[in-house]
């Protein structure tokens, strides 16, 4: 069935226009004045009057209230109408999934986490499907007002076959179809996105990458990420593994030839959580994870003595040559503006090992892009998982206003 469209040059063309200017401004500033929407669309005092009467009627916008000690008589406020539609995001890893449920003007309505035993096997369809009804409970949302699921995960979708890859560590995900069966399981649409793929959404919508177009995102924790942000698109390789940078060869490391492809070698071997770990422990910093030896370093290097201050100053320095052999191969090919660095183990070093790393990878590559920590609160995952659906679901409420007029 195709859907009218407005005809160029006709009432109904500039309604549509003037409708979706309105509904993004409030969108973008919240509640908003008739007279503050005027002036953020350019459209007359009584043509955002009417613009506002129409869209109340249609149900879109709702007020939100009267504001007192503005110049002359009180003015009412009004805002998008959040029941328009309501997106959930999941964060999952092999031990559980956190669930958050927003609507359509971002504010969180309902959280809830699932342990799964990841490790041992069981059945992706059904966690899924109970942390989504968990959520939808805890928002007192019918999982049918849902418009979209977007999962983070650790591990990659093929496009082509529709199977996770990169997730061995993940059991009872590897499955035919897997986005067609959750479609299907759930009844709304459904996205698998890679985990550090949408961290680097979150930290170019809020946080440390905002403004710019190309940038790469560094995760260093457990496990080694990578996501590449090129022309203000993520990019993720014809069989959505790139970024992958935990397999890629390197200097000091083994190969996937002397150990088998599913065996630690590559980046991993060199930077991994339990290599970080084992290089700690021999210059005397212990802890029961990776970040927490480099922050018993970070310690080190402020609290104590000469001595304990150069010994952790070592340690640091070899983790960052480390990560700075890493980086140097995908910033050679790739030439960034900026990386950023997160995980656990980089946010425990902080702007100690920031520089350090920033350092020992402009003595190895020609571009010398500035690196920077990330500056996303909370969970970044569910943030990108969120940022993106609301992305999607906004833009789908925007064109329905075009077509509908």
């Amino acid at each position: 069935m195709i859907t009218a469209q407005p005809t160029p040059g006709t009432p109904s063309l500039m309604r549509a226009i003037n409708d979706r200017a309105a509904l993004q401004a409030l969108l973008q500033h919240g509640s908003l004045t008739r007279p503050e929407l005027s002036d953020l669309t350019g459209l007359s005092k009584p043509t955002a009057s009417q613009l506002l009467n129409r869209l109340r009627d249609a149900g879109l916008v709702i007020l939100d209230g009267r504001r007192e000690g503005l110049p002359g008589r009180t003015a009412e406020t009004y805002r998008i109408n959040p029941r328009l539609a309501y997106i959930c995001a999941l964060d999952v890893s092999g031990a559980r999934i956190n669930a958050v449920i927003a609507d359509i003007t971002g504010e969180v309505v309902g959280e809830y986490r699932i342990d799964t035993p990841g490790r041992s096997g069981g059945d992706a369809v059904a966690w899924v499907q109970a942390a989504v009804a968990g959520a939808c409970a805890a928002a007192c949302v019918e999982q049918a007002e849902l418009s979209r699921v977007t999962i983070g995960i650790q591990g990659a979708v093929d496009p082509q076959t529709g199977r996770l890859w990169y997730a061995a560590h993940i059991r009872g995900w590897q499955i035919a179809d897997l986005v067609g069966t959750l479609n299907r399981a759930l009844g709304v649409t459904v996205e698998l996105e890679n985990d550090v793929n949408l961290v680097a959404v979150a930290e170019h919508m809020r946080g440390a990458a905002r403004g710019h177009q190309d940038f790469v995102l560094l995760w260093c924790g457990r496990g080694i990420g990578v996501a590449l942000m090129l022309g203000g698109k993520l990019h993720r390789g014809a069989t959505g593994g790139a970024g992958e940078v935990g397999y890629m060869p390197v200097p000091g490391a083994p190969t996937a030839r002397e150990t088998g492809r599913h065996s630690n070698h590559g980046l991993q071997a060199l930077v991994g959580g339990h290599a970080v770990l084992a290089v700690m422990r021999s210059y005397g910093f212990r802890g029961s994870t990776p970040d927490r030896a480099v922050q018993a370093a970070i310690t080190a290097w402020d609290d104590h003595g000469q001595a304990a201050a150069a010994r952790a100053e070592a340690a640091l320095r070899d983790v960052a040559v480390r990560v700075a052999t890493g980086l140097a191969a995908v910033t050679a090919l790739i030439d960034p503006g900026i990386v950023i660095l997160t995980g656990e183990v980089l946010l425990a070093g902080g702007e100690v090992l920031r520089g350090l790393v920033e350092r020992e990878l402009h003595t190895m590559t020609i571009p010398r892009p500035r690196l920077r920590l990330s500056a996303v609160e909370g969970n970044p995952v569910l943030g990108g998982a969120l940022e993106h659906a609301l992305s999607v679901t906004r833009e789908e409420l925007l064109a329905s206003t075009m077509s509908s007029q």
